[in-house]
């Protein structure tokens, strides 16, 4: 699989093995995704350039580097990408944030869009898509695609946790775009789920069931 690096600090994973669990509580859920965003948010903006400025201290005049180059946006598929979004806030809070609502048709498993709205300047900014599962992969597909026909040319897709065959849909489709991931599940169930995974994502974080 190509394009996907997964990031398997300690912490990460142990946090993920307790967002698993289906005994964790929808308040301790909604703390995990949000502290696993910010450990995950540390590695997807390692590479984000660097310029040299001079600033002065109490004692004397230092040479130090600050952000440079394009900004930042965040854009989380709703609804679950919410959950993952103040993660990434808490580390870069001048990032904007775009939202794209799409959700799954039961029957055919294919995505369906019902909202979009992006900062207006999204085509300057290097755009993180957020979303906590990525299980056959046409949702976030459909999101790339939509941001690409926006004029957006830095994409990078950061998800919990990802199926190998979701994985693959975003290699064959957009093979210009990294995934991050801090697991990797083999399989899918009839209904689309991510197996084992940690079942539906938004309504964990939203304690709708």
């Amino acid at each position: 699989m190509e394009n996907l690096i997964v990031l398997d600090h300690p912490l990460i994973q142990h946090k993920i093995s307790l967002l698993r669990d289906k005994n964790t509580k929808t308040k301790e859920f909604r703390e995990l995704v949000l502290e696993i965003s910010m450990l995950m948010g540390y590695e997807v903006t390692r590479e984000m350039p660097l310029k040299e400025v001079e600033i002065e201290t109490p004692v004397g005049v230092a040479k130090a580097k600050v952000l440079s180059g394009k900004k930042l946006g965040i854009v989380p598929i709703l609804r679950a990408g919410l959950g993952m979004a103040d993660g990434i806030l808490n580390l870069l809070p001048m990032a904007k944030v775009g939202h794209i609502g799409l959700y799954r048709e039961p029957d055919t498993l294919k995505p369906v869009e019902y909202y979009c709205k992006l900062p207006e300047d999204a085509e300057e900014r290097e755009i993180v898509i957020l979303d906590p599962m990525l299980a056959t992969g046409g949702s976030a597909s459909l999101a790339i695609q939509y941001l690409k026909e926006k004029g957006v040319k830095s994409i990078k897709l950061m998800c919990i946790i990802a199926s190998e065959d979701g994985i693959k849909t975003i290699n064959k489709e957009h093979p210009d775009v990294t995934i991050y991931a801090a697991a990797v599940d083999k399989t899918l169930d009839e209904k689309g789920y991510i197996v084992p995974g940690l079942g539906d994502a938004g309504d964990r974080l939203f304690g709708t069931k």
